[in-house]
């Protein structure tokens, strides 16, 4: 039976995937960009209370 998730397989290649320098500080960026923003979206779906009033 092959264990899917077996550390002795391929993890030494793992970090020469990471990214590194400015691109790695790229990626940050966007990455809490991406976060704040779904965030933002789960907070005005959260306060938006329009199916509250009847009009």
């Amino acid at each position: 039976m092959s264990d899917e998730f077996s550390t002795n397989d391929g993890s030494e290649n793992y970090d020469k995937d990471l990214a590194i320098g400015k691109k790695a500080e790229k990626n940050t960026k966007v990455r809490k960009r991406i976060d704040d923003l779904l965030e933002k979206k789960r907070l005005r779906e959260a306060l938006d209370d329009s199916d509250d009033w009847e009009i």
